[in-house]
């Protein structure tokens, strides 16, 4: 987790430091992690200084004289408070809040006396990079790894369809065999598209009964509209199998172990996580009977479900549970297909963004201790690459809120500023500042602290 953060917070300030240095910009300080008082390492290029872990020097702008046109005018370090890092930029009201400096005549070299295009084009540097660095490492995902998929008739749990798909006559469960007698094999674009325009779709039902489905015409731009919303028309359903449990909760004190096959909770049957998640809810804070497979055999254990409806499991990855086929690209195919896997994570998370403004998304909403959650318990490349491309994407989409203290909260005031053609007050931006970033520490004090709150009593 450090190691992923680390590089996504150098990535999104070399955004900044980059389209900085492009306009003549000066750029007095980049740092990774912050560095209240001490730096555990601090380098001069121009001074040819290195220091370890010694009290910051007083860095007054006025004992650097010149027109800082270089990049050893800029001091590079390393702080020791681990919560992410910076780009001070001369002129400019940012986290440093460095005001004496705004009282002094703007000089050619600050990011006030450009124009606001260059202003606007610096502060969406960093959100930039970051998608530019999730495509690099989906692109190179593909070019290495190559791309998964599972055949449909391998998926013996079948497909989770959309409400619109329902009315038509699908079922959760169903796996799509044909498209107006074409055989269909792997859940992609092809496949959507050769079932959307189709007359009829032939599925297999309870792993048994072959049932035709009629598709209605023009069904395909009622299928794109649930889709721009968020509702795929059709993804793979996720068998309940147990890839490990969590300290202290429900799962871990029944005795639960990796790759016990969750089959029922209560006498509600469980084939997908779907269901297991809506049983779950249904039995807040109370304790229940969970019928489970394991090596064969059928067992039963009472779990507790805690308030929030979680027993305190992480799941089995779908490609570990089904056969999976490994599809090549080459050096010129991983470059779309790399930049449509980043498009679609961006989209994605965007629309769910609006479900932490409700009191479930509040609650599950976690810190640090959440992001190392994510990381499984030994190292592996494919999976450590895969989250750093998921985090550079968040950490793009978040930066990009338009919050003041935040990038957006910039772009937004740069973006008032082009339309009207006035720049907001060093006193308005001071004051936005100032509250944008107490909003900020408000976040990042909620969310680790319901980590500690969940790690202590949930």
């Amino acid at each position: 987790m450090i190691l992923a953060l680390s590089l996504l917070v150098i990535v999104h300030e070399f955004g900044h430091y980059i389209f900085a240095r492009m306009f003549g910009i000066w750029v007095e300080k980049f740092y990774m992690f912050f560095n209240p008082k001490i730096s555990l390492v601090r380098w001069d290029p121009k001074a040819k200084k290195i220091t370890f872990c010694k009290p910051n020097p007083d860095d007054d702008p006025d004992k650097h004289p010149g027109n800082h046109s270089s990049w050893r005018d800029t001091i590079y370090g390393i702080g020791w408070v681990p919560l992410g890092g910076y780009c001070k930029i001369a002129g400019m009201i940012d986290e440093s809040m460095d005001t004496e400096q705004m009282k002094q005549p703007a000089k050619p070299y600050e990011f006030r006396s450009k124009p606001a295009w260059q202003r606007l084009l610096v502060m969406i540097g960093g959100v930039l990079f970051n998608f530019l660095t999730a495509v690099v490492i989906y692109a190179g995902i593909v070019y290495t790894f190559g791309d998964m998929t599972i055949n449909l008739q391998d998926a013996t749990a079948g497909m989770a369809y959309c409400d619109s798909a329902h009315k038509i006559g699908f079922q959760d469960g169903d796996i799509p065999l044909m498209a107006d007698g074409k055989k269909l094999t792997q859940n992609n674009g092809e496949t959507l598209q050769a079932m959307l325009m189709a007359k009829t779709v032939t599925v297999l039902r309870n792993n048994k009964d072959t049932v035709a489905i009629s598709i209605p015409k023009g069904f395909i731009m009622t299928a794109n509209e649930d889709a721009e919303n968020g509702q795929p028309f059709m993804d793979y359903r996720l068998p309940v199998v147990v890839a490990q449990t969590q300290p202290r909760m429900g799962a871990e004190k029944a005795g639960l172990q990796p790759d016990d096959h969750l089959l029922k909770v209560n006498n509600d049957t469980t084939p997908s996580f779907t269901e297991f998640n809506a049983a779950l809810t249904n039995n807040k804070g109370k304790t229940i009977t969970l019928t489970y497979l394991r090596n064969g055999k059928t067992m039963q254990s009472q779990v507790e479900v805690d308030d929030a409806g979680k027993i305190g499991i992480q799941l089995k990855n779908i490609t570990k549970i089904y056969k999976v086929e490994i599809h090549k690209y080459n050096l010129l195919q991983c470059i779309p297909r790399g930049l449509e896997m980043g498009w679609t994570q961006l989209t994605t998370y965007v629309k769910s963004l609006k479900l932490l403004f409700t009191a479930d998304g509040a609650k599950s909403l976690g810190g640090f201790g959440a992001i190392g959650n994510i990381f499984p318990a030994e190292w592996n490349w494919l999976d450590f690459l895969s989250i750093t491309a998921f985090l550079s994407i968040i950490l793009a989409v978040m930066n990009i809120l338009p919050i003041p203290a935040l990038d957006g909260g910039h772009v937004l005031f740069l973006i008032y500023e082009i339309i009207t053609g006035r720049q907001p007050s060093e006193k308005f931006l001071e004051r936005a500042q100032t509250i944008g970033m107490a909003l900020l520490f408000a976040l990042l004090i909620f969310a680790n602290g319901n980590d500690i709150y969940r790690f202590f009593f949930k």
